[in-house]
């Protein structure tokens, strides 16, 4: 399929881009497909990578994570850390210091990747990571692209906009909040050129109806060309305050005000 390898081209150069100065890449890793297509590229293009992963004991993204890297054969560069109790309250303290933001989603992805931030810098992995941030937005994953999918193809691409959009603030807040540990992430997929590309790809490529609970599907069908494993290629989407446990333990945490 032309468009499929014209996107699996797009994918490689996008991140050449990011990764051509170094030999060591750091990759914030879920198992998911996103993160694992981010890594065999990384990986491909012959970089030495490490993956960190977090998330509270028995998560989600925790066992997952795991049983992928093995898969990658990158277990033995795999950080997976566990978080405690005092990493979610200096995570805490250190988000309400330097946002001023409501949105519960966008605090908990700073927490996140906050921890991730200091898994780079305690274990002296330089000073700045990937994400493959970008995907959902573009290819349909989130489950409203699902629920809005009746409302027809302006709407869908109304709502794309909306959601990169709201994408790229979360991620100058996240630079915010990890700014004082001097390190920083860099997002391949949400490049103006890479945005211009994804947008042009048809959306019967991304979503197949309203009954469609996987998505994205050019995205798993790339990951499974250049062997992301299957485990990982046909995994339903979880984000992060999900697959962490984060979003959990926010909720539960009654002395929160944001």
């Amino acid at each position: 399929m032309l468009i499929s390898k014209e996107l699996t081209t797009c994918l490689y150069s996008a991140v050449e881009d990011f990764v051509k100065q170094s030999d060591r890449v750091v990759i914030a890793f879920s198992g998911g497909v996103d993160s694992s297509i981010l890594a065999k590229i990384c990986k491909d293009l012959g970089k030495h990578v490490y993956l960190v992963t977090i998330g509270f004991p028995g998560s989600h993204d925790i066992l997952f994570s795991k049983y992928i890297s093995k898969l990658l054969d990158l277990s033995s560069t795999h950080i997976a850390y566990e978080l405690m109790d005092d990493d979610f309250n200096d995570s805490i303290r250190k988000v309400k210091l330097s946002l001023k933001c409501t949105n519960l989603s966008h605090i908990e992805n700073c927490i996140a990747f906050y921890q991730i931030s200091k898994i780079v810098k305690n274990n002296g992995l330089g000073n700045s990571f990937l994400t493959a941030n970008g995907f959902d937005e573009l290819f349909c994953g989130y489950d409203r692209y699902r629920s809005y999918y009746h409302k027809g193809k302006d709407f869908l691409l109304t709502y794309m906009e909306e959601k990169l959009a709201n994408e790229t603030h979360m991620m100058k807040e996240i630079s915010m909040v990890i700014a004082d540990l001097n390190i920083k992430s860099f997002q391949p997929f949400l490049t103006e050129s890479f945005i211009r590309f994804a947008k042009d790809i048809p959306l019967e490529y991304k979503i197949k109806g309203p009954e469609d609970m996987l998505r994205k599907h050019i995205i798993r069908e790339i990951a499974l060309n250049i062997d992301v494993p299957r485990e990982s290629a046909l995994h339903p989407k979880k984000a992060i305050q999900y697959g962490s446990l984060i979003h959990k333990f926010v909720f539960k945490n009654k002395n929160l005000s944001f």
